[in-house]
């Protein structure tokens, strides 16, 4: 298979995932697995995501011009504001701290990604359960110490399978905020995260990136955006009407399936 096809399937599946609580990073290095692709020291997997996060605010962008807009003159629009950047911080330092670790050591390890599908999807089905009564369900309005809480969440996405997205729903739904506001918290929050994530590894890989290996990346780019794009839209109405459980199942599912493939391989 041709590795052009191969980054653009990639691309896909990362545009499709990333905003699902099922965590795209670890359908990412399975689905490189399954095809042949390599990506040494994950940078594709890294780079490609800035489509899915361009994807969002290119969908959001109205709202995102209205609260920038509005700073200098709007308190709400402050408060939301630093809503996000207080959430996005722990994840910022402890992907300082842990980084290098969670990519040399985690990603090689199907073993810790099944069995955080299915400790992931656990938790999905206790929180839909037990959530406590949602007293916010506008994401503009979540009180600055949820969102700092809920940032807290969003670093156990770190571990390949738990999902960025899944920790940070989560997170907000045991704080009281209503599931389409959790979800749509989550998008915010995924924008200067990536972001981040993305510059830092461009600034580390930029010198060893061949014109072989900026093509792949600019297809996945570019198939992460218009896949993201067309899940977004169908994402939110489906969690207004369904919840979160049928993700939660099929973590489930995937987690054990892999955990018996990684058993079987090794007897």
């Amino acid at each position: 298979m041709p590795s052009l096809l191969k980054a653009a399937i990639l691309g896909i599946l990362q545009g499709v995932t990333e905003f699902l609580p099922v965590s795209s990073t670890a359908h990412l290095l399975i689905g490189s697995r399954l095809i042949g692709y390599e990506d040494p020291g994950g940078v594709f997997i890294v780079m490609i995501q800035l489509g899915s996060i361009l994807a969002i605010m290119w969908l959001y962008r109205e709202k995102i011009v209205r609260v920038v807009a509005s700073l200098p003159s709007d308190r709400d629009a402050r408060h939301f504001a630093v809503a996000v950047v207080l959430a996005t911080v722990p994840l910022l330092v402890a992907g300082a701290l842990f980084g290098k670790f969670v990519k040399s050591v985690l990603y090689a390890s199907f073993g810790v990604i099944g069995a955080a599908f299915v400790i992931g999807g656990l938790v999905m089905l206790l929180v839909e359960r037990l959530r406590p009564r949602a007293d916010v369900v506008d994401a503009e309005r979540i009180p600055v110490g949820r969102a700092l809480a809920v940032g807290f969440g969003q670093t156990l996405a770190l571990i390949p399978g738990v999902s960025r997205s899944g920790g940070t729903i989560v997170a907000a739904m045991l704080l009281g905020v209503d599931r389409p506001a959790a979800a749509e918290f989550s998008f915010f929050l995924a924008m200067p995260t990536m972001v981040a994530a993305f510059a830092n590894e461009f600034r580390e890989a930029r010198h060893s990136l061949g014109a072989a290996r900026v093509e792949e990346i600019a297809v996945g780019f570019v198939m992460a955006f218009i896949a993201s794009a067309l899940v977004v839209r169908p994402f939110l109405n489906y969690v207004r009407r369904s919840g979160f459980a049928p993700f939660a199942w099929y973590r489930i599912i995937l987690g054990l399936a892999l955990i018996a493939a990684v058993v079987a391989g090794r007897s």
